[in-house]
């Protein structure tokens, strides 16, 4: 299989992306691939980048029957946070999804999350399983949920019912503004820290969640620690940036963009 391929001169790059980060995901992720090339004629262009992060099973195998996906791996298993940071180097499309590859989230659910976007309502877009269908979620991924979406919302005054969803969806000047310094699933809240952080509207649309049939989940009770710590400490630098008077305005988003914010990866373990 080919490493990632570039979009190069001369070549129109995709409306939205969706990014599918893998980790041993052998007995779901052609499921997953087979069903978003099923909505692909329901978006406008699009593009699917798969980051294999170090799988040890036939999760490069399953990915390879796909001619669709360009694909990236990383040599060794480094986390969620670094697949991402890796996808966000090789896009230049205007919306960019988020997709697991656990098929616990059904990509049927990604035109109703990108539309927001496209028609201009919100800057971001996460699937919440509970405005939408929770049926199957384990107790103690119910409660830790619950726990860290608390605590979003009443850190920053505003509602957040799924902070931990593993489908988020974001304007491509938003991704490139995240901070992606947590490789782990703590990733999940600290991107939606930067998100509020800097003003951004984000909005939630209902999904439908699938308990995972094959395999086993990743998030344990650490990562759920590790997610409040950075929630706290994201939010501590939105304290710091305020009482220095720096928040970022729309405009000053918009110049830290396009001087610098794309730039390349130069961690060599990444596999590019």
């Amino acid at each position: 299989m080919n490493s990632l391929r570039r979009v190069g001169a001369g070549q129109i790059s995709p409306m939205v992306t969706i990014v599918v980060p893998a980790f041993n995901e052998e007995m779901s992720v052609a499921a997953v691939l087979r069903e978003i090339d099923s909505i692909r004629p329901l978006l406008p262009s699009s593009e699917v980048i798969v980051v294999d992060d170090g799988s040890t099973d036939k999760t490069s195998e399953e990915i390879s029957q796909f001619d669709f996906v360009k694909y990236v791996r990383h040599v060794e298993n480094l986390g969620k946070g670094a697949a991402l940071h890796t996808a966000i180097q090789n896009t230049n499309s205007e919306v960019v999804v988020v997709q697991d590859a656990d098929m616990e989230y059904p990509p049927s659910e990604i035109p109703g999350m990108v539309a927001p976007i496209l028609e201009g309502k919100a800057d971001v877009v996460f699937g919440s399983r509970f405005l939408g269908n929770s049926n199957g979620m384990s107790i103690s991924h119910y409660i830790g949920n619950k726990i860290l979406s608390l605590a979003t919302s009443l850190l920053y005054r505003t509602r957040v019912t799924d902070v931990m969803t593993g489908h988020k969806c974001f304007r491509l000047e938003v991704f490139k503004e995240i901070d992606f310094r947590f490789n782990g699933f703590e990733i999940e809240t600290a991107l939606t820290a930067n998100v509020l952080n800097h003003g951004w509207k984000l909005t939630e649309v209902p999904i439908t969640f699938r308990h995972r049939m094959h395999g086993k989940a990743k998030i344990r009770y650490l990562d759920g620690l590790r997610s409040l710590m950075a929630l706290v400490r994201e939010f501590g630098s939105r304290k710091a940036l305020g009482a220095a008077g720096s928040i970022p305005t729309a405009r000053s988003r918009k110049t830290r963009y396009g001087s610098g914010m794309n730039r390349p990866i130069d961690d060599p373990r990444r596999g590019l």
